[in-house]
């Protein structure tokens, strides 16, 4: 398993390969597709984002609020598809590490190749055992938005896998083909 300690350059993106297991650590960000749209608007518009995506990783996670003595409540993944109409102006911005479950589109596969990016594969339905490897979290931007507020997080030795490397090498593609009927 390899250690990625966030932030990370194009050049760890690059070497990190589908299917391959990561443990994360370090400061990453939320957001799902309320706050891409503000992103989005943003960068259009000039303004700052929040947080600066060089070099950063997004969570595609709406977290349950937290329990006493807890950082965050159940962190589970959003379908990543959501995204995806609103991912290419981050990856234009450096954004290195996005984080979800299910397939990606196209475009956005391409996008990572181009800017050097990868898809990070959370398990789905496990919320609660994600949330432990959250050890901090604060709502930085956009708090109007509940769940869907962005949230600077910071983990330590989150299991993640790679989905989609920065080559288009897409395990949703590869593995499939594994066991399909001939």
């Amino acid at each position: 398993m390899r250690k990625l300690e966030m932030p990370i350059t194009e050049e760890i993106a690059r070497e990190l390969k589908a299917g391959e297991m990561v443990e994360l650590s370090g400061i990453i960000y939320t957001g799902r597709d309320a706050a891409h749209k503000r992103f989005v608007a943003a960068i259009e518009n000039g303004e700052e984002l929040p947080f600066n995506p060089d070099g950063q990783g997004i969570y595609y996670v709406g977290p349950t609020p937290s329990k006493p003595g807890q950082a965050i409540g159940s962190a589970g993944p959003t379908t990543s598809y959501r995204m995806d109409d609103l991912t290419i102006p981050l990856l234009e911005k450096g954004l290195r590490i996005m984080i979800g479950k299910g397939k990606r589109a196209d475009h956005v596969i391409d996008g990572m190749k181009k800017y050097g990016a990868v898809y990070l594969a959370a398990i789905g339905g496990a919320g609660a055992y994600i949330s432990d490897s959250i050890k901090e979290c604060e709502v930085i931007a956009y708090d109007d938005l509940g769940a869907e507020a962005v949230r600077k997080l910071r983990v330590e030795g989150l299991k993640l896998t790679v989905a989609i490397d920065a080559s288009g090498n897409n395990i949703y593609e590869t593995g499939r083909k594994k066991y399909e009927k001939k």
